[in-house]
């Protein structure tokens, strides 16, 4: 079966927008939607104040790096922070997709696209994840093309959008420092250090406090231990005291195996090959499994491991590769449900049955 084109896969994505988009507005005012989706009305938050340059008021704990990239865009689209973040979110999904292409193939860079609910719905009605896997996939790309400092300046911003991406300056890092290219070890870190400066330079100014997300994230949002804890410690003790539906409780079982499949099969001899030609992405991707299977957050180890399996799924896509069906009907066939599903649950299942009894 021939390669996923960028067109097809382009078109791919225009689909999952339409089914996505309909499904909602069927249900819901999609403006209210997005409002009181996730995190958005805390990164249009930020986007008014940074407009503004007037942060007096404003409590945001999340990573302002979507929000620096709203706010200019939204000249553009009238003054609406909302449209504003829908904008960079759908842009960002489609470039990320087709950056995947590049880096693994259409038929991986297709089933990234459709797979993940989180993924559909941060990608339509707004999220960082977007824009941090474009950023996150061009740092990758740049990085097979040699130019390290513009890899690291891309890591910067994907890790400012989520702060993960520190994993992608950690491995580029250990790379150059691997081959002895002290100079573009160098050259890169100061680029990195540069944009970290820059975007805690505001706090610092108007909040007297350089680090006042982390401290405003540990205050408000953070009551567990240490970061980091024993592998599945955290996961498997909040399956003791799941509280979710089962059908949630299926699906984020359900990816937990699925991501720790792909972990297994990182270990096959094809995978061992990837791991020398391309080292960043490839421990990035060891790094930041790791990292969700250990990460100390009682409320969101388990409750979020769908959403934080975004970064992890084109690796474990890869290990997957053999696996994967290369038809289309069955791939149009998964993103047309797919995109409907992950409206529905963006709307709540039991809301959308009870509309249509």
């Amino acid at each position: 079966m021939r390669e996923i084109s960028r067109s097809e896969l382009a078109l791919l994505w225009l689909l999952t927008l339409i089914v996505f988009v309909t499904v909602i507005v069927h249900f819901e005012n999609y403006a209210s939607k997005v409002d009181n989706f996730g995190d958005s009305s805390a990164y249009m938050t930020a986007a008014s104040g940074i407009r503004k340059a007037d942060f007096r008021n404003i409590h945001v704990k999340q990573f302002w790096g979507v929000s620096y990239v709203m706010a200019p865009v939204s000249f553009l689209c009238g003054g609406s922070v909302r449209a504003s973040l829908l904008l960079v979110s759908g842009i960002s999904s489609l470039v990320a997709v087709l950056l995947a292409q590049q880096l693994w193939g259409g038929w991986i860079a297709a089933f990234f696209a459709v797979l993940n609910f989180d993924w559909l719905q941060r990608s339509y009605l707004g999220g960082a994840e977007p824009l941090f896997m474009a950023l996150l996939l061009a740092s990758f790309l740049a990085a097979r093309r040699g130019s390290w400092i513009l890899a690291s300046a891309l890591a910067a911003g994907a890790t400012v959008t989520r702060p993960v991406g520190l994993f992608a300056l950690i491995t580029l890092g250990l790379v150059l420092l691997a081959r002895k290219e002290y100079k573009k070890l160098a050259l890169g870190a100061a680029a990195a250090l540069l944009i970290g400066m820059l975007y805690v330079l505001p706090f610092w100014i108007y909040f007297g406090d350089p680090l006042y997300q982390v401290h405003s994230y540990k205050r408000n949002d953070w009551h567990s231990g240490p970061p980091i804890a024993l592998p599945f410690y955290t996961i498997g003790r909040s399956f003791l005291h799941n509280q979710q539906p089962l059908t949630n409780l299926l699906l984020t079982l359900g990816w937990v195996l699925f991501v720790l499949l792909g972990l297994l099969l990182m270990a096959r001899k094809g995978y061992r090959q990837y791991v020398r030609e391309r080292p960043s992405e490839a421990w990035f991707g060891f790094l930041y499994i790791a990292f969700i299977f250990t990460y100390n957050s009682s409320a969101w180890a388990l409750a979020d491991i769908v959403r934080f399996a975004i970064p992890a799924l084109p690796f474990v896509l890869l290990a997957l590769s053999h696996w994967i069906p290369r038809s289309r009907v069955l791939l149009y066939a998964l993103g047309t449900l797919s995109a409907a599903l992950a409206a529905s649950s963006a709307i709540g299942i039991k809301n959308v049955f009870h509309v249509l009894h």
